[in-house]
């Protein structure tokens, strides 16, 4: 019998389960049952993330546990002080959140283990803040960030406030793949949870928002753009709360809130997906603003560590990418810090390296060291507890193409609260200087050249889809392309084998003759292959089309070579 279906045979006879759960497993068609146990969720430095559902490759209670007691190992191996330091966790919107939460304390508990649980969903970056601030060991955030209402997720956190380091999560993940799923995970009553737990009220909120309020560099600025108006939506999450809050506190008067879309909502009922990076996301934003007059349109994934930005230009609304609005804030940080005398003479920037080289032209520019990490915020993280400790760099700013940055070193994660406050800043500095968003953006294409990004998704379909992958990047590895559009590929970098001063990873990184960067990686959260498209071309239109060239020859090739396991 295959492995899928003898865990499955194993789920479906377990004593542990409930009649009703028995029940729903029968229900399973052969692609269902494949699907949820062909294989067990790989946990990586992101912690793990699924389609919830019963089965051994879906997020539920039992692998919530098996999860919680991987970390409780790590954390054991630290001592009884660690133990006794405990563990802070935070949940999101999102349907069986709460209960992930819950079922991870009684894990913790029944290893003696305390914990520190918020009483209502709040927002990533302050459980990175929770972790550092309160002395624990570790934290865990329930969450899928911006996937589909389907997913859910476990995320680790270690005691420096940002995710598990690679080694970490191993050691959870061997402990997970020894431990019986049923037999070998314990989960505390109620009463002994009590010994263990301490609840975290509104009033721990006070000091996450002094912190993030400290970030303001010109508040004049908004004294004078009080009334600016900005539409803002949570899309269903955690933001509901801090964004309007702290927009308020730092001075803005005008703040228009999409109603229908200030409810915490795990369906996600008004989107279609709850992703600031997509337009679609900011339909109802949009037609808030088109209605009121809306200066500046901002959106916040469900758990609140990505932005999305809509600024106004030529009387309509354009949504920025995540390079642009890092970028931006770069640069106004940079120079803002620099007028009022606050930029330290050895300054620094940080950003990953699938993201666009103009926030380095622009540090560049201002004499500002600028560093380039692996994908992830935990590598920027790293940094920022590396500078802490030999005090060789200031940290200035962090950001990720992917919709997320972080000002302040109150947290070790992306944290769209700041990246909101600091965006409205920003927005209302140019506005006393006669300029947008959009004008200011166009002045830094002016001066350092059109920059253009795109990514392509590449999804790996069907059982076993994540052993594929490594796979795919062989096959790349072993026949380099040659060129790409009739251009050269100039360099090839391999960073399995160490690349830039980086450590190594599964990613590959090309330049063409022309200095456009294409950057292939698997995901480390879901099973896809992502193509990083970098260009910089002498006018919009032409940096634009330099990019859905290659997009649709890289589309091209890849579907010639793989066929229909990729979509």
């Amino acid at each position: 019998m295959d492995n899928y279906k003898q865990n499955y045979e194993k789920w479906k006879n377990s004593k542990v389960l409930s009649a009703e759960e028995r029940k729903e497993l029968e229900r399973y068609d052969e692609q269902a049952v494949k699907e949820a146990f062909y294989s067990p969720m790989e946990f990586g430095t992101a912690g793990i993330r699924a389609e919830m559902g019963l089965g051994t490759a879906r997020l539920n209670i039992y692998t919530v546990r098996l999860a919680a007691c991987g970390l409780a190992t790590l954390i054991e191996k630290e001592g009884e002080d660690a133990c006794r330091r405990g563990v802070v966790i935070a949940y999101d919107c999102r349907n069986n959140s709460s209960l992930f939460a819950m079922e991870s304390c009684r894990v913790f508990a029944a290893k003696g283990i305390r914990t520190y649980l918020f009483d209502s969903l709040r927002p990533t970056p302050e459980l990175s803040f929770a972790v550092r601030r309160l002395g624990c060991i570790a934290g865990v955030n329930i969450t899928a960030s911006h996937n589909t209402k389907e997913y859910n997720g476990f995320k680790a956190y270690w005691e420096d406030g940002a995710q598990l380091a690679p080694d970490q999560a191993k050691i959870v993940f061997d402990e997970m793949m020894r431990l019986d799923i049923f037999n070998d995970v314990t989960a505390a009553d109620d009463q002994t949870v009590k010994k263990y737990i301490t609840v975290l009220s509104e009033s721990f909120d006070e000091e996450y928002l002094s912190c993030v309020l400290e970030q303001r560099i010109h508040p004049s600025a908004i004294q004078e753009n009080r009334e600016m108006k900005i539409v803002y939506t949570p899309l269903h999450g955690t933001g509901y709360r801090f964004v309007p809050e702290v927009l308020r506190r730092a001075g803005f008067d005008n703040i228009c809130c999409v109603e229908r879309q200030m409810v915490p909502d795990g369906d996600f009922t008004t989107v279609e997906s709850p992703n600031p990076e997509n337009k679609s996301a900011f339909s109802l934003a949009l037609e808030e603003a088109r209605q009121t007059g809306g200066d500046l349109i901002i959106a916040t994934d469900p758990d609140g560590d990505r932005l999305g930005v809509m600024v106004k230009k030529d009387g309509k609304y354009l949504l920025l990418t995540g390079n642009q609005t890092g970028a931006l804030l770069a640069d106004y940080i940079i120079r803002s810090r620099k007028e009022n005398g606050t930029l330290p003479a050895n300054g620094c920037v940080i950003k990953s390296v699938v993201t666009s080289d103009l926030g380095r032209k622009i540090c560049e520019d201002y004499g500002v060291k600028m560093m380039d990490v692996l994908t992830g915020f935990k590598f920027i993280g790293e940094k920022m507890e590396e500078f802490e400790e030999t005090g060789e760099y200031t940290f200035l700013f962090g950001y990720e193409e992917s919709y997320g940055s972080l000002a302040g070193t109150y947290a070790r994660d992306k944290d769209a609260v700041v990246a909101a406050l600091l965006v409205c800043e920003a927005a209302a500095y140019y506005r006393s200087r006669g300029m947008s968003l959009s004008d200011a953006l166009a002045a830094l294409f002016e001066k350092y050249g059109y920059h253009y990004e795109t990514v392509v998704n590449f999804s790996v379909r069907g059982a076993g889809a994540l052993e594929r992958m490594p796979k795919i990047m062989a096959a790349l590895r072993s026949e380099p392309p040659k060129e790409i559009c009739g251009v050269a590929v100039s360099e090839v970098h391999d960073f399995q084998n160490g690349a830039f001063g980086l450590p190594k990873t599964d990613m590959l990184y090309y330049t063409t003759e022309d200095g456009s960067i294409l950057i292939v990686r698997p995901s480390g959260t879901e099973p896809k292959i992502k193509v990083y498209i970098m260009v910089c071309g002498s006018s919009a239109d032409h940096a634009k089309q330099k990019a859905e060239d290659l997009k649709t020859e890289i589309k091209t090739r890849a579907r010639e070579y793989c066929g229909r396991s990729l979509s």
